[in-house]
């Protein structure tokens, strides 16, 4: 399965918050939107980074109720690990797995076309699961019906 499926199914709607929004702002986006974490954007058009919950909880950890009048730019993470919509769920899952980072997201080209998150991919792999044990079980009813008391 391909992240373009995923992004088919679940749509391709992208969060994104200025770079200068206070951490605050950022936290009531987030849970007004019920997602866990958002593009940043620097000039409204140019992804600069990525902030999450996890980003937010770190910093209040680390710098108490001041960390809410901090800026999204503060607590970005600057290396945002992407992927495609011709990326499949192996490649996803691995990238998440080993960045230990639960949403990607997906570019083509220079485009932002969408977020995937480890929930998605889990829900995705899941749904073909299910189909695939479908086939199987329809393969095993099918084999027994022609199977005879001759064999």
């Amino acid at each position: 399965m391909q992240v373009s499926e995923i992004l088919a199914a679940k749509g391709n709607r992208v969060i994104s918050i200025a770079s200068a929004a206070s951490v605050c702002e950022v936290a009531s986006t987030l849970r007004r939107e019920g997602i866990g974490a958002a593009v940043v954007k620097s000039d409204g058009k140019e992804m600069a980074g990525i902030i999450s919950e996890r980003d937010i909880v770190a910093s209040v950890a680390e710098h108490g109720p001041a960390a809410l009048e901090m800026h999204a730019a503060d607590l970005m993470n600057r290396s945002v690990i992407t992927c495609t919509p011709e990326s499949s769920t192996q490649e996803i899952m691995e990238q998440m797995l080993m960045g230990q980072i639960r949403h990607l997201p997906v570019v083509q080209g220079e485009a932002l076309v969408g977020m995937i998150s480890v929930g998605d991919v889990v829900k995705a792999v899941l749904s073909e699961l299910k189909w695939m044990t479908k086939v199987l079980q329809d393969q095993v009813a099918t084999a027994a019906a022609w199977s005879t008391d001759e064999d």
